[in-house]
């Protein structure tokens, strides 16, 4: 019944987005995300490539619906773009099974080029809250879910995520959680209402359990991080400590000993088996990257057994569990610098953002949208460097985010500049001097 369900919902709003293509945005994004069709368990809904249906629907729709919509050259979407061209490239050169490869590259290829459409899209405050709201509520419906079942269970249950999908495995899911936190900090922040504001708080708070109760030794090192750079971003800094040293202390507190069994290996890394083989991949990928500087492995090159013996003999394949040393071996040191300078052009924007705008009242969501991003990019650094999530979309809608705000803030103070600029005059404006 859910299955028929869901099938005539997506089915009933996928011509929607060839009229109005931001619609097509939500959906790829709820698609994406949440994986609605995955939690089914069977029937018509889960048979359908939804993800391509949405996809093709929301390209027509760009093309000839009237809706407002402009590509903005930025150094987010100009590098997303770049990159495109780097991984065509290295496929072309890649070493591994060719079905294995073209099949990575044509999921990866079209999941970047969206990051482009919905950049185009994302051309008001109210269209990026939207997404924003889709993308918290995607991970919410697992972070309720998830926190709900440690809770009952005492703790004794890993939590994992929607079948078939990139955040299913444990650790995986706990990065993503984690990087969904601070936005649903940022909607809480700016809700009018007081219901919506509790409803948020609650979710973080069953999210923070749904992290702990994943057993994930890299998202446990990531809530360290997150929870002192939320606290470094915070306006009062002796409550928001109190608040996390409780609510953090409390979730570990509440778990069985094996939890803490198992979070005490990470100082024993010499001796655990599954380090070990990380560092004996990473080992592998950094080969890769020294013996073809110029394109890796390619795709799926530290996933193949003979492709592996190539570089490094006697090494087995696996993922890589780094997104740094993934991008790196599968593409060469070029590729892996223009994957990097996305996240860099991402974090300027989110400087520059709190920098200019900070004291202008009309501007203060996009200062308390930045912050929050900021924390959740120090989740996903922090805790990729020990999973295979150089490829999350998620993440990446993040940065996409953090572009477009950037822009609003520079038309609305573009906009405050213009009446009082002197005739004649070359003078900027300090505030848009940030900006330029």
């Amino acid at each position: 019944m859910r299955s028929v369900a869901l099938f005539f919902e997506l089915l009933m709003l996928i011509p929607i987005a060839l009229v109005q293509p931001f619609v097509g945005v939500i959906l790829w994004s709820w698609v994406s995300f949440m994986n609605p069709h995955r939690l089914v368990y069977g029937g018509i809904a889960l048979e359908v490539p939804w993800a391509m249906l949405i996809f093709a629907a929301t390209i027509i729709g760009c093309l000839v619906a009237r809706e407002p919509k402009r590509f903005p050259w930025n150094g987010v979407t100009i590098l997303v773009a770049l990159f495109l061209v780097m991984i065509t490239f290295t496929t072309v050169f890649a070493l591994g099974p060719r079905d294995d490869v073209l099949k990575k590259y044509e999921e990866v290829f079209k999941v970047f080029l969206f990051l482009l459409v919905t950049a185009a899209l994302l051309t008001s405050r109210e269209r990026i809250h939207a997404l924003v709201w889709v993308m918290v509520l995607s991970l919410a419906f697992f972070g309720i879910k998830g926190g709900g079942f440690t809770l009952m269970g005492d703790g004794a249950n890993k939590v994992f995520g929607p079948p078939s999908s990139m955040i299913f495995d444990n650790n995986h899911l706990a990065v993503g959680l984690l990087v969904s936190l601070p936005l649903m900090n940022y909607l809480r922040m700016e809700s009018r209402y007081a219901i919506v504001r509790f409803g948020l708080a609650a979710t973080m708070v069953l999210t923070l359990f749904a992290v702990v109760g994943s057993y994930s030794r890299g998202a446990f090192l990531a809530l360290g991080a997150v929870s002192f750079f939320f606290w470094c971003k915070s306006r009062s800094k002796i409550i928001s400590a109190l608040v996390i040293l409780i609510l953090v202390g409390g979730a570990i507190a509440f778990m069985p000993v094996n939890w803490v069994e198992r979070m005490q290996t990470i100082q024993d890394y010499q001796e655990d088996k599954s380090t070990q083989g990380r560092f004996a991949i990473w080992n592998v990928a950094w080969t890769m990257a020294k013996t073809r500087p110029l394109f890796g492995s390619g795709f799926f090159g530290p996933y193949s057994q003979p492709v592996v013996e190539r570089f490094v003999p006697n090494a087995e394949a696996r993922a890589v569990h780094s997104i740094w040393f993934e991008v790196l071996g599968e593409h060469g040191f070029p590729t892996f610098f223009v994957w990097v300078g996305i996240n860099v052009a991402a974090i300027v924007y989110a400087r520059q953002i709190i920098k200019s705008a900070r004291e202008i009242p009309e501007l203060e969501w996009c200062v308390n949208l930045a912050r929050m991003s900021q924390v959740s990019m120090i989740a996903y650094l922090t805790g990729g460097s020990f999973l295979s999530l150089c490829y999350w979309d998620y993440y990446f809608t993040v940065l996409v985010i953090i572009a477009a705000v950037h822009e609003q803030v520079r038309a609305t103070l573009r906009q405050q500049a213009a009446p009082i600029r002197q005739p004649g005059s070359l003078r900027i404006p300090s505030h848009l001097a940030v900006l330029r």
